[in-house]
């Protein structure tokens, strides 16, 4: 019984090891840039909402199957946004996409936000966006980090 268990694990062992040693050496992690991030033109319930575009480039010859996406975003210092996303494009080897993602307010953080503009009326706010893209399969997570500014006038 023993050494049945044992051949059984060497086994998978050696299976695992010969999936790995297929993975490609040379892939290169996707690029993704903060392309837009813009207001979006007024909404009924009165807090605002924003549309943001993800660049990826995907350097390797392989296609870049994204299976979701998390995004959180902040506005002058104030956690407001985060969301999941599934409905993503395939991005070709040797290719590039837009990843279009929409997102709203919450409404706690809104509320500060919008306080805090009032007290300090401004033409643009400083936004900071944090995202991990999956791959599907063995495909290595692609974490991103940008921060800028965002016009208010539409601009």
């Amino acid at each position: 019984m023993i050494k049945s268990c044992q051949g059984v694990l060497c086994c998978t062992l050696l299976l695992l090891l010969t999936g790995c040693a297929s993975l490609n050496p040379d892939y290169q992690q996707p690029i993704v840039n903060v392309q837009s991030f813009r207001a979006l033109p007024g909404q009924s319930a009165g807090l605002p909402e924003f549309e943001i575009g993800l660049q990826v480039l995907n350097p390797n010859p392989e296609p870049l199957n994204l299976e979701g996406v998390f995004y959180s975003i902040s506005l002058q210092g104030q956690d407001l946004i985060s969301g999941v996303s599934n409905d993503l494009p395939v991005i070709e080897g040797y290719g590039d996409g837009v990843i279009n993602l929409k997102a709203s307010v919450s409404v706690l953080g809104g509320i500060r936000l919008i306080q805090r503009l009032m007290n300090q009326p401004r033409d643009q706010v400083e936004y900071r966006l944090t995202a991990r893209l999956d791959p599907a399969g063995f495909g290595r997570t692609v974490r991103v980090e940008e921060s800028g500014v965002i016009s208010l006038t539409g601009q």
